[in-house]
């Protein structure tokens, strides 16, 4: 494949990034991945954005790929107006990794949409630097957060965790400061709530896509990047033949929080 990207023509990625969406997405999520790229005679480092949408069907798309340098509310959206353009007016709930810029964007174009932080990176970020002999521990006074039955009590164990751990306390402000993007997920039912606190749908399609490229270790340009991306995606969906397993009861809780955007 590393070869074949070179004679692609760049019209049919293009193409591809251009066509019309769905007018809806349950939900999308949104990641990037780091490259090294060469610009003007430097190797710099470049940031490949994907964006996977699940439609009102329980079908998985990846809805486009842009590659740029620093992520920002500006750079969001353009992202954003561009999928509003080609057909999408709504996503019920993003779920994104504190991506710099993206709350204020989306609040600009989709208002109305839920926005979820990953926990799973929140873990990762606030157990960093915490002791090993500590982590475990640790560890278990955050999982009450996130497994709590409802915001209150999550908030609440969030809380205790800062009394019981006030040594800590540094690496636990972030969970206060973007409580209302970390605790979205609490109001929906289960089936919801394991589709939207955490990013893995999207990072377990970068690990296909790093399995494409690893062997690159620098792209000569960006478009090299973009056309090896696009190529590897079309191999990935292939395999997405099916909707989400249980689908019919998902979509069923969707309907009920967001009557006027599903129809059933």
């Amino acid at each position: 494949m590393f070869f074949f990207f070179l004679i692609v023509d760049l019209g049919l990625v293009q193409e591809w990034q251009s066509r019309p969406l769905e007018s809806i997405y349950t939900i999308a999520y949104l990641d990037g991945l780091h490259f090294k790229v060469r610009e003007s005679g430097k190797i710099e480092s470049k940031c490949a954005y994907i964006m996977l949408g699940i439609t009102q069907d329980g079908y998985k798309d990846v809805l486009g790929i842009w590659i740029g340098e620093n992520e920002g509310a500006k750079f969001w959206l353009q992202t954003l107006n561009e999928i509003k353009n080609r057909g999408v007016e709504n996503i019920l709930i993003a779920c994104i990794d504190g991506l710099s810029g993206f709350s204020e964007a989306i609040k600009a174009i989709y208002p109305e949409t839920e926005i979820q932080r990953c926990i799973v990176h929140q873990i990762r970020n606030t157990t960093k630097y915490i002791p090993h002999k500590e982590k475990k521990e640790f560890c278990k006074g955050l999982r009450e957060i996130y497994t709590a039955s409802t915001e209150e009590e999550g908030y609440e164990a969030l809380q205790n965790m800062k009394l019981k751990w006030s040594k800590y306390a540094i690496y636990l402000e972030s969970w206060d400061k973007n409580w209302s993007e970390l605790s979205t997920f609490f109001v929906y039912p289960r089936p919801i709530r394991k589709m939207i606190y955490t990013t893995n749908p999207i990072e377990s399609l970068n690990r296909q896509f790093r399995k494409v490229t690893k062997t690159t270790s620098v792209f000569p340009n960006n478009i090299a990047l973009k056309k090896l991306l696009w190529l590897a995606q079309k191999d990935i969906i292939r395999k997405w033949t099916k909707p989400i397993p249980k689908w019919g009861e998902i979509v069923a809780q969707f309907a009920i929080f967001f009557p006027n955007q599903i129809k059933l």
